[in-house]
């Protein structure tokens, strides 16, 4: 299971998959804060078969809730269910509930802070490099 800790880093990359075989990935992006803006995070859907670039604007993210709260920017409804997985696999990652059967979230293999590959197991399992653990302990 994610952490809060792999959502907030700044580059986060999931998929959330059910047991139907559906999937859905999601980008969360943090903006640090700047004069009288606090820190944001950004919560982007894939909309598209680029994996890189097809995302689209959902909402900003509560990184002390967990919950996303959608803006007149967002490109997608509270109803489309985009916006339903991804609040409710936010809602399992924040209170470390567990998964029913045949459902994952799972991160894309890159560190969520610094977006290199990880290859350590312990990163692996996290979604967080070793030397971004550090790094985000100390913020």
């Amino acid at each position: 299971m994610l952490s809060k800790e792999f959502i907030t880093a700044g580059n986060a990359i999931f998929t959330v998959e059910n047991n139907k075989g559906e999937h859905f990935t999601f980008k969360v992006e943090k903006k640090k804060a700047e004069k009288n803006y606090p820190d944001a995070w950004f919560v982007r859907a894939m909309v598209g078969t680029d994996n890189v670039e097809h995302y689209a604007y959902l909402g900003l993210l509560d990184a002390e809730f967990g919950k996303v709260r959608m803006t007149r920017a967002s490109k997608f409804t509270e109803d489309q269910t985009q916006t339903k997985v991804v609040r409710w696999a936010f809602d399992k990652i924040w209170t470390k509930g567990s998964l029913p059967e045949g459902y994952k979230i799972r991160h894309n293999g890159h560190c969520s802070r610094c977006k290199r590959v990880l290859t350590n197991p312990e990163s692996l399992d996290t979604g967080i490099g070793p030397e971004c653990v550090k790094i985000l302990a100390r913020e």
